[in-house]
């Protein structure tokens, strides 16, 4: 893709369709941050943070950050109206009853059963895994939006997942810069592309096999 368009918020704003009134939402770091700039402003959803927040609100202005109100990542956001705190084990116990209905998260692999390998390359230091085994176990929903391919130009698509996993069958979809994948028990199946890319291009950059849907949906935005 093209360095004059900006793919994070293209991936962004396809992972908001999938968000409706009244959810409550959790976002992963990067790419997911993202996806509130995407939603109506009548739209009425709680974004729920691991570390004790239920309804954060947009990132402050620079200049007006709060010190003690940070999401997850250790970021600065603020509160909406109705939102609320707790301690990270009421946080962590949300999830745990399947209280949270999406949650979206960046990815180093996802392979074609739905595996996620998204908190270690292995040799290099993270602080844990943090929240992400739990989410993406217990939430309704997993979206997984990410690159298609790493730095390296290697796919992020596998058959199986070579790196550490976070969990196994948990991802229901997947948007790149590319397509966007459903997770059925029949495998992965490809219902939209990005124009400008075809199925060529995508089959040339994922690493497992893949059912193309029936219809495709083209996406320009």
């Amino acid at each position: 893709m093209g360095l004059g368009v900006d793919y994070r918020n293209m991936i962004a704003r396809r992972a908001a369709e999938e968000i409706r009134n009244g959810m409550v939402v959790n976002l992963g770091i990067g790419i997911p941050s993202l996806v509130p700039n995407h939603l109506p402003k009548s739209m009425m959803v709680m974004f729920h943070a691991e570390n004790g927040i239920t309804g954060m609100g947009p990132s402050p202005e620079k200049g007006r950050e709060d010190k003690n109100l940070c999401n997850a990542g250790g970021f600065p956001v603020t509160l909406n109206k109705g939102g609320s705190y707790c301690d990270s084990a009421v946080a962590f116990g949300m999830i745990r009853r399947g209280r949270v209905d999406i949650t979206i998260l960046g990815s180093l692999q996802v392979s074609s059963q739905g595996d996620l390998a998204n908190w270690i390359v292995p040799g290099k230091k993270v602080p844990g895994m943090g929240g992400a085994m739990e989410l993406a176990q217990k939430a309704r929903k997993v979206i997984v939006t990410m690159n298609h391919c790493d730095k390296a130009g290697n796919p992020k698509i596998v058959t199986a997942c070579t790196l550490p996993l976070t969990s196994a069958g948990c991802v229901d979809m997947i948007i790149t810069e590319l397509a966007v994948f459903q997770v059925t028990p029949e495998g992965l199946r490809l219902t939209e592309l990005f124009e400008p890319y075809d199925l060529q291009e995508v089959a040339n950059k994922t690493k497992c096999d893949f059912i193309v849907s029936d219809t495709i949906r083209n996406i320009t935005y």
